[in-house]
């Protein structure tokens, strides 16, 4: 078998691959998928959006940045999969930790066609507005971003708090696997070029306080399937959280529906495919329900969430 190329992980890939691992390991899935009709609140986000071009409003409301304020409010209903869990295998114990902040993991597709998971923090409290300008703002600073240096940032800092731990072999076997070997080792900034990025102030960039890990994921991954077929069927939970919510992209489909008469019949509707996952230590899917059901709510009522002080 002749090799055609080799790709040796970068420091994304690696913190991926190691997220990933941990969380197929440890983590018991189950994966819900959930296929709301959003026929109206399409066509609603529609007009709005035109209304809003037709004013000239300088802040662009996506159809994704409405998604995320409706799964926001969502979370509020159903605090349960807005948290964090510990369990110790060996003793069979554990607890879950809910929060009052909202705090979205939301993975950001960069120019490169690399990917960061950025958090989007305090988000049950801000307006569709204010969502949009917080979007803007990431994109913004994601141009000033060196993804390297931002992820070894991260990397570093949780390599040393699992020293403090206790978790000593873990610890240096990460720092062995990114400073030796010159096949493996991150290539970071240096000389001059590092000293040009940290003179980048920390608001013009994204930071490790951008990437810290957040209460829950949303992984919209229609954003990059649109105008394909399919479905995302199940995503990984992040440990220590509970709870990761996959986005698919509008998908029209043949719908039965009972007409004024009493009569079934059908009709072409727009769906959009979405999918829940949660960690079956921590949740049933009783618990997961209310969420559901109010994501269900904003579907069939859209002013509930596009006349939110937008």
């Amino acid at each position: 078998m002749a090799i055609k190329h080799v790709t040796r992980f970068g420091i994304q890939r690696k913190i991926v691959a190691n997220m990933t691992t941990e969380s197929w390991q440890n983590i018991p899935h189950v994966s819900y998928q959930y296929e709301p009709d959003v026929t109206e609140f399409v066509a609603e986000f529609k007009k709005f959006s035109a209304e809003r071009n037709k004013e000239g409003s300088p802040t662009k409301i996506t159809f994704n940045a409405v998604l995320l304020k409706a799964i926001a409010e969502a979370i509020e209903v159903d605090p349960m999969i807005n948290a964090h869990m510990h369990y110790e295998k060996g003793l069979v114990r554990g607890k879950v930790t809910t929060f009052d902040n909202i705090d979205i993991s939301v993975p950001w597709i960069l120019p490169s066609g690399e990917m960061m998971t950025i958090t989007m923090k305090d988000m049950g409290n801000k307006t569709l507005k204010e969502i949009a300008e917080y979007q803007a703002d990431i994109n913004r600073k994601l141009k000033n971003t060196n993804l390297t240096e931002a992820l070894y940032s991260v990397s570093f800092h949780d390599t040393i708090e699992k020293l403090k731990r206790g978790h000593i072999i873990k610890a240096l076997q990460r720092l062995y696997g990114a400073n030796t070997n010159k096949r493996h080792r991150i290539q970071r900034l240096k000389g001059a070029e590092k000293k040009s990025y940290n003179a980048i102030p920390e608001c013009d960039r994204i930071t490790r306080d951008d990437l810290k890990q957040g209460t829950i994921t949303v992984s919209n991954v229609g954003a990059d399937t649109r105008g394909l077929n399919g479905e995302v069927a199940m995503l990984m939970v992040i440990p220590p959280q509970v709870c990761v919510i996959g986005i698919g992209s509008l998908q029209k489909r043949p719908v039965v529906i009972t007409d004024e008469n009493g009569e079934d019949k059908i009709v072409i509707r727009t769906l959009l495919p979405m999918n829940i996952c949660f960690d079956h230590r921590a949740l049933d899917f009783g618990e997961v329900r209310p969420f559901l059901t109010k994501m269900d709510e904003f579907f069939k009522n859209p002013g509930t969430i596009l006349n939110d002080n937008a």
